[in-house]
């Protein structure tokens, strides 16, 4: 038997060599749960021989679309990994592949150049991961053909946005030592063009207005435990201080061990919260109660936003994923 090229293999070699019609691999191909699976496996295995590979073009020709949708990371830190769990998750529950961009570390970052590199690709929407601010956030329009989410705490004018509500978070952290008799709360930023941080110290600052505190000047912190060493270095000296609320668990860790090495006890001296709820994987027993965001559900609330507006094109939408407060031991009741 000669051997065939497999540039050149077609959907009626497969059907041939299987043993059924064209349609029923055609119906593999695009509708796999409508043929039974022993014909699948036996047009599968015929495809596997011969080397076939779908043509996504004629297949967007037939059911207007790829099945794929596109994903650009600028970053993969923090809980992007369950992000990314619960994206691929969904895409695979609606019958949907993934293409994916990492934007190189020091890479100028906008949204037009990625989208631009991604419309080349066969996708039919794209969730784009944005933790920090772009020059062309306000300007950015996403390409009319290509439904397109953004995972930031941003509102934007065009496109929809998914993210975890960090605002709201650090409100309720914020509120539960405040409910607790604490009558002022220091705060650990990260870094200055974190998204995270920024969104993290306004719900700080406006659960402390609520209540007619006027906030202290925040302690600049970089992500990093040694920065919240740092500041907890000064924050220990502050006779008034009994509530801190770091930007993330690694910061509050270090906060604590300068508060430890200071000679103060948490909680019976000062009161320490976090966010992210890390710590537990790395520190065992840890007592550090930490603002917790769900993550894989994110991921999960992005991909389902563009697939629906694939099916039922509609206006720009926001969604909020609300954190949960593990609470440890980490905070003292000063109610009498």
């Amino acid at each position: 038997m000669a051997t065939m090229d497999k540039k050149n293999v077609s959907m009626n070699d497969v059907a041939v060599a299987a043993g059924v019609s064209l349609k029923t691999v055609s119906r593999v191909i695009n509708e796999p749960d409508s043929v039974r699976e022993s014909t699948r496996d036996k047009v599968h295995s015929a495809m596997e021989a011969l080397g076939f590979r779908t043509n996504f073009a004629a297949r967007s020709l037939k059911l207007g679309r790829y099945g794929c949708i596109g994903v650009v990371m600028f970053h993969l830190s923090g809980g992007a990994v369950d992000m990314i769990d619960g994206i691929a998750d969904a895409a695979e529950e609606r019958g949907f592949a993934l293409t994916m961009i990492k934007k190189c570390a020091g890479e100028k970052m906008t949204l037009a150049d990625a989208a631009r590199r991604m419309s080349q690709l066969p996708v039919d929407g794209m969730i784009f991961n944005l933790r920090q601010m772009v020059d062309d956030f306000d300007t950015f329009e996403a390409p009319k053909d290509l439904k397109t989410v953004i995972i930031t705490p941003m509102e934007h004018p065009t496109c929809s946005t998914v993210s975890d509500d960090q605002e709201g978070g650090a409100r309720m952290a914020c509120e539960h030592f405040l409910n607790r008799g604490h009558k002022n709360v220091y705060f650990v930023s990260g870094k200055k063009e974190s998204l995270s941080s920024q969104c993290r110290m306004k719900g700080w600052r406006a659960a402390l207005e609520a209540r007619g505190i006027e906030p202290s000047e925040p302690l600049q912190g970089d992500w990093n435990a040694d920065s919240g060493y740092a500041a907890g270095l000064v924050l220990a000296d502050k006779p008034d201080c009994t509530a801190i609320l770091a930007a993330n668990d690694c910061m509050a860790n270090g906060v604590m061990m300068a508060l430890h090495d200071k000679g103060l006890s948490v909680p019976d001296d000062v009161s320490v919260i976090g966010f992210d709820d890390e710590l537990y994987k790395t520190i065992p027993n840890s007592i550090l109660t930490s603002v917790k965001f769900r993550h894989r559900e994110l991921g999960i609330r992005a991909l389902n936003e563009v697939v629906a507006g694939l099916e039922a094109p509609s206006s720009r939408s926001r969604t909020l994923v609300s954190g949960v407060l593990v609470e440890r031991s980490s905070v003292k009741d000063l109610r009498a």
